[in-house]
């Protein structure tokens, strides 16, 4: 049973990851930033890593969790891809709202990265 669990964690992750990546890229296009897909990959992992540690330094369990992980993303987004605020701002909140659809939709629940 544990190791199911781990391996549905693993698939949740790589599926998050790469819807991440392809809306990094998507929207970076769109927004005038168009790069590699190969950038928009290492992007999504930093950015997810970052989340997650800034998720489990303040409890991982809280709304404020939450929100400082997604700040912490939306600032990594930024530092590496030389965008504005707003542009920042309107792919991490992309990759929200993606996610979510794309988690509602199929069976296995992922969050966004």
């Amino acid at each position: 049973m544990a190791v199911q669990q781990h391996l549905a964690s693993i698939i949740q992750f790589l599926i998050g990851l790469l819807i991440s990546t392809l809306v990094i890229y998507l929207v970076s296009s769109i927004t005038g930033h168009r790069r590699s897909i190969k950038l928009a990959l290492f992007t999504a992992i930093i950015g997810s890593i970052v989340y997650g540690i800034v998720y489990l330094l303040f409890d991982g369990n809280s709304f404020l969790s939450a929100v400082l992980g997604g700040i912490a993303w939306l600032l990594s987004l930024k530092t590496i891809y030389h965008m504005a605020w707003l542009k920042a701002l309107i792919i991490t909140v992309s990759i929200g709202i993606i996610t979510s659809i794309v988690g509602v939709l199929f069976p296995i629940a992922i969050r966004p990265l």
